[in-house]
């Protein structure tokens, strides 16, 4: 069955609702300060209390994982995130697990970091913290999460049937597609680009951006 992706705009950050025809995954649920416009979203959507089978985060940085406890005590979903950015979440410190000089990390995203701990939510547990596989099945979800380190250690994507792909933070295109303005492993970002050329990737949804055209990405990149 065919994923309805809804990109939902949070100004800093994307979230997307997927429609698994019987319920809804969420991916990413943006910053505090834009709770109240993703809720308008969710409800627009037909995503409430009882019909929100997963919370699912590309990624623990605060901008993409800010309402995750919020909507998992309102909506009753659980929490799932890659074991390897947990620490990020329990501590809320986006330099956690990271280099303390990141391959890339240009000015736009050290002004962030500076200002990340005045917006970074109080630390939580998530309820599922996996590694190699974590089967979306049981919530309804035709798709695969795919690991795609670089920007962080525990970075993941979804791929769906329909071979779109939500790439958290390793791709963005605020200006055009490129690599996200922080790249803390350049070495593992490359391998995760390399990773998703024999997977036919049809259009990309990034963290920061629009959406777009794998290829054109890999037309620039290649």
């Amino acid at each position: 069955m065919s994923v309805d992706i809804t990109p939902i705009n949070l100004g800093i950050s994307n979230c997307y609702l997927l429609n698994t025809g019987g319920g809804f995954v969420l991916v990413d649920t943006g910053a505090a300060s834009r709770r109240a416009q993703l809720e308008a979203a969710l409800a627009a959507a037909g995503c409430q209390p009882g019909n929100l089978a997963l919370i699912l985060l590309t990624h623990g940085d605060f901008d993409h994982s800010a309402n995750a406890e919020y909507l998992r005590d309102r909506y009753g979903a659980p929490v799932a995130l890659h074991a390897d950015d947990v620490g990020m979440i329990m501590s809320q410190d986006m330099r956690w697990g990271r280099k303390p000089t990141p391959d890339r990390f240009l000015l736009f995203f050290r002004i962030i970091s500076i200002l990340a701990p005045v917006a970074a939510p109080k630390p939580f547990q998530v309820d599922h913290s996996f590694r190699d596989e974590f089967d979306l099945a049981p919530f309804g979800l035709t798709a695969e999460i795919i690991p795609l380190p670089g920007h962080s250690k525990g970075s993941v994507g979804v791929l769906t049937e329909e071979r779109d792909l939500i790439c958290g933070d390793l791709l963005m295109s605020v200006f055009r597609p490129q690599l996200h303005f922080l790249i803390d492993d350049m070495a593992a970002a490359r391998a995760s680009i390399e990773s998703l050329k024999g997977r036919d990737v049809r259009t990309v949804y990034p963290g920061h951006g629009r959406p777009f055209p794998m290829i054109q990405y890999l037309a620039r990149y290649l």
